[in-house]
C-alpha cells in the first residue's frame, strides 16, 4: 500500500487537499492534523480531491468525516472531488452520499 501525500493549494473559494496513496488507520491521523492548521472562513470551502486516492477504510472515512465537522466548525462547507468507484461505493452505502457533495473533478467542487 503506499504511504498517504497531502498537498495543498489555496484557491479564492477555500483550500484544496490532495489526497494521494492510502487513508487508513495508519494515514488518517496525518489529514486530521493537516485539517487543524488549515484556516477556514465562513463562506469558503474546504475541497478534499480524490482522485488518486488508492484505498480508504473505516478510518479514512472517519477522517473525512472530521473534514466535515471542521469545515462546519468554520461556517465553511465541504465537497469531495473524483471520488474513486470503491470509495464512491463506500459513501453510498452508508448513506454518506447525502451528507457530502460529490463532484466529478475538482474544479466542478471549487465553483459549485
Amino acid at each position: 500500500m503506499n504511504p498517504l501525500d497531502l498537498t495543498v493549494r489555496g484557491t479564492p473559494k477555500g483550500p484544496v487537499v490532495a489526497v494521494i496513496g492510502a487513508l487508513d488507520y495508519e494515514t488518517s491521523p496525518a489529514l486530521r492534523d493537516l485539517l487543524q492548521t488549515l484556516p477556514l472562513e465562513r463562506g469558503q470551502r474546504l475541497v478534499l480531491e480524490l482522485a488518486r486516492m488508492q484505498f480508504c477504510d473505516s478510518s479514512g472515512i472517519s477522517a473525512l468525516i472530521a473534514a466535515r465537522n471542521h469545515a462546519q466548525s468554520a461556517g465553511a462547507d465541504i465537497a469531495l472531488a473524483a471520488v474513486p468507484a470503491n470509495t464512491l461505493r463506500i459513501l453510498r452505502v452508508v448513506g454518506l452520499d447525502q451528507v457530502f457533495p460529490l463532484h466529478p473533478d475538482t474544479d466542478s467542487a471549487i465553483v459549485a
